[in-house]
């Protein structure tokens, strides 16, 4: 127990360290992983996803989910920290961070002796910018192609995302921030994980409250 006590504590401040080097992002890493631990309550609750939801999964996405913008380290400062609108290439350097993640992932995490943890860490690296309709990145998946781990970790990025101020825009209202979330519902989202997001609203924002 104390092991698994310190091995979360490492993973968790590994994932802070890369996002400590784009100061506009803050809390990110906090706040994106409870946003992913009320999804997951609410889906139990509403009896969604049953079979995948098992202790395991459960536990093995509330330890990754801080790992998944991990391939940010591998993205040059003049892009990350960049005040201004990105070039098409720049966005493309940006996107590669889920490539790049999972490259990492492989280098890093592959010897453990934690098939489900790796798998499920692989999983939100690399998939959490998929989008529900196909038009996300890297691989253009669509609907159930996409894991549901990174299904979860893209609700939870993405209102993060909106409701922080970035070194690009401010953040924006948290009622547009719902909106934006409500509106992506079977496009950019699998429309369980915004019922169950939306659903438990009251938390949401206390988290946002509490850790902003």
């Amino acid at each position: 127990k104390e092991i698994k006590h310190y091995q979360n504590e490492m993973i968790l401040g590994f994932a802070t360290l890369v996002e400590s080097r784009d100061e506009s992002t803050g809390g990110h890493v906090r706040r994106t992983s409870k946003y992913v631990e009320i999804i997951l309550e609410s889906l139990m609750e509403r009896k969604k996803f049953r079979s995948i939801l098992t202790k395991e999964f459960i536990s093995d996405l509330k330890l990754a989910a801080p790992m998944h913008d991990i391939g940010k380290v591998a993205i040059k400062d003049s892009i990350l920290q960049k005040p201004g609108k990105l070039t098409e290439e720049e966005f493309e350097e940006i996107k590669s961070h889920t490539t790049k993640g999972e490259k990492i992932i492989l280098n890093t995490f592959s010897h453990l002796n934690d098939s489900s943890y790796f798998k499920t860490c692989r999983e939100v690296v690399l998939y959490h910018h998929e989008k529900w309709n196909g038009k996300g990145y890297p691989y253009g998946l669509k609907g159930d192609e996409i894991p549901l781990s990174a299904r979860i970790m893209a609700v939870s990025d993405v209102f993060d995302a909106v409701s922080m101020k970035r070194c690009y825009r401010d953040a924006l209202p948290l009622e547009t921030c719902f909106k934006i979330i409500l509106d992506g519902k079977n496009t950019d989202f699998d429309p369980e994980i915004v019922d169950a997001f939306i659903s438990k609203k009251k938390e949401i924002i206390e988290v946002y409250s509490t850790l902003n």
